[in-house]
């Protein structure tokens, strides 16, 4: 099995988020194939803040794009207000019906692994919800043990921006 910690990779030096408890383990490998595998989830602080943008701004979605500088952290939008693109990838619902989209390009990099949205001080992008709060999001990921890997694999891709629809 992978460990995941060791295959933790970090912007600025964060400490890896904690690897599962066995019991975790355990209860990820017993859901089964046709148990739905999260692959993205908010820490407590993060989720706080979606909270409080949510009800400055109303219902918000995330875009990861994996550009340079500003695009490489998740950006937080209004929902509606960032056009998904047809090759996008939802990863997965949020807290609150929140979607966390990634493109194409960086969910071929990303997909063997779990994603946590956290939060922390510093500067955001200038057109992430979170800029003005002195704050910004990023991810923490861990690599997929071989059990989540196989329940991934053998459930059907994750729907795209063509799915959505208009």
């Amino acid at each position: 099995m992978n460990d995941p910690v060791s295959d933790f990779e970090s912007e600025g030096g964060a400490e890896p988020p904690e690897p599962p408890e066995e019991d975790e383990e355990a209860e990820a490998a017993d859901a089964g194939p046709g148990t739905p595998l999260e692959r993205v989830t908010l820490t407590d602080a993060a989720r706080e803040l979606v909270s409080r943008l949510e009800q400055s701004h109303g219902p918000l979605m995330f875009h990861q794009s994996g550009g340079c500088c500003d695009g490489s952290s998740p950006m937080c939008y209004p929902r509606g207000e960032f056009r998904v693109g047809a090759s996008d990838v939802l990863l997965g619902t949020l807290d609150g019906g929140t979607p966390f989209w990634m493109s194409a390009d960086q969910y071929t990099y990303w997909k063997h692994t779990l994603l946590t949205v956290d939060v922390v001080p510093g500067r955001g992008s200038g057109f992430s919800l979170e800029a003005p709060e002195g704050v910004r999001f990023l991810l923490r990921s861990r690599v997929m043990t071989d059990e989540e890997n196989a329940r991934a694999e053998a459930g059907p891709p994750p729907p795209t921006g063509a799915d959505a629809g208009p």
